[in-house]
């Protein structure tokens, strides 16, 4: 029997006064705009306005990566690779029409300001987007993820200022970890802050995201289907905002604790379950400090599956 309900969250925690409640309007008309932690502590410009290098090898992409200098980096066609390759500061990749990575991924160790849009990662051996060691403003955003080794985009040891947006993950199980081990408090806590928004689910199976520490973390405007492990996971004293989501045959949506993480705090507010399990919230969550817009979670689903992931945008 296919089921229907809505979730709405009833007295908002007082850690949550204040959060943004705009009227929802249709995303399509700014799919393209960066919101979320990642406009904050400066904003997120990547490469700016320096010069553009075209790459179509794994010698070429590698060189161009690890520049120190900023630069806005095409990638052009299918690349094969193995390993992490290094990512410095102040770059733009983005990928021409059907630009892809295949076997390796991006490693964003301790640097800031990169933007990576509009490419496939495929059959990646580690992770396909490594950010670790304190880096910074960093956006991700229109990118597809299938058929990895391990994470699609995970974010660690005291990485702030991120923003997650409008990327699918598809044929893959351990999607997005936020904060890699229960016992990094001391470089996580007051850091790993992140906006997960209009990013699609599809079939993956866990980690949507699985959150340690950070707070507030932002999950907004997501589209999950058929998720066969659990959507978002909040552990180890994290406070995670579940907002206005579309959640369709996913029988746990989102709960507190994981594996051997303790809870964190999670409150859900106004997401859509269909033929799904209500989830499990506790606690309260920190203010979210930018200004955003969700979109009605009724739309969610035709909203994301039209925009979300590459070649649907034009760069």
């Amino acid at each position: 029997m296919r089921r229907i309900h809505r979730l709405m969250q009833g007295a908002i925690p007082l850690a949550l006064i204040g959060a943004t409640l705009a009227v929802p309007t249709p995303a399509s008309a700014a799919i393209t705009d960066l919101v979320g932690w990642a406009t904050q502590n400066g904003g997120t410009t990547g490469g700016g306005s320096a010069a553009t290098t075209t790459v179509n090898s794994a010698s070429a992409l590698t060189t161009a990566l690890a520049s120190t200098s900023a630069a806005n980096i095409r990638v052009s066609g299918t690349i094969s690779c193995s390993g992490m390759l290094r990512v410095r500061s102040n770059k733009t990749i983005i990928g021409n029409s059907g630009a892809a990575i295949v076997g390796c991924g991006f490693n964003i160790n301790g640097d800031r300001n990169v933007i990576i849009r509009n490419l496939s990662f495929r059959n990646w051996n580690d992770d396909a987007i490594n950010v670790q060691e304190s880096a910074t403003n960093i956006w991700v955003d229109h990118n597809s993820f299938s058929n990895g080794y391990d994470g699609a985009v995970d974010i660690k040891r005291g990485s702030d200022f991120i923003t997650v947006s409008w990327n699918r993950v598809f044929n893959h199980d351990k999607s997005m970890l936020l904060g890699h081990s229960d016992s990094n408090a001391s470089q996580d806590v007051g850091h790993l802050r992140v906006t997960y928004h209009h990013n699609w689910f599809d079939a993956s199976t866990q980690r949507h995201p699985r959150v340690r520490f950070g707070n507030p973390v932002h999950v907004y405007n997501n589209y999950y289907n058929s998720n066969s492990g659990y959507g978002v996971a909040s552990t180890e004293g994290a406070g995670v905002l579940v907002e206005a989501n579309s959640f369709e045959n996913v029988s746990d949506p989102f709960h507190l604790g994981e594996a051997s993480s303790g809870p964190g705090t999670l409150v859900a507010r106004n997401n859509l379950l269909v033929n799904s399990g209500s989830g499990q919230t506790g606690g309260s969550v920190a203010s979210i400090p930018y200004s955003y817009t969700p979109d009605a979670p009724a739309n969610v689903k035709s909203i994301v599956t039209a925009n979300a992931g590459a070649g649907r945008i034009s760069l």
